[in-house]
């Protein structure tokens, strides 16, 4: 199933460019394994050596944080909206 993934413009030297991407998956964690089928090396700037989320990343499916729903299991539908968040710290 095809679902529209934001990517934010420090991964973006990953997909040549572009800021939207179309990716497939039934779930948050099919989409980012069929994601780095077409973009080598975007798993592992999402996610750690034990395929969990990096905590400075927040993933949105339609405007919804995935660690308040199933984290990498929450399921995804048709044309849902997927975006890649970094988290932005300072002081």
């Amino acid at each position: 199933m095809s679902v529209k993934v934001r990517i934010p413009t420090p991964l973006r030297g990953l997909t040549k460019g572009q800021g939207e991407v179309e990716g497939q998956g039934s779930s948050i964690n099919e989409l980012i394994e069929n994601l780095e089928k077409s973009f080598g090396g975007l798993r592992d700037r999402l996610c750690d050596e034990t395929g969990t989320v990096r905590r400075f990343i927040n993933i949105y499916v339609n405007e919804e944080d995935i660690r308040f729903l199933q984290g990498t299991s929450t399921p995804l539908k048709p044309g849902d909206l997927v975006s890649i968040v970094p988290a932005i710290a300072g002081g």
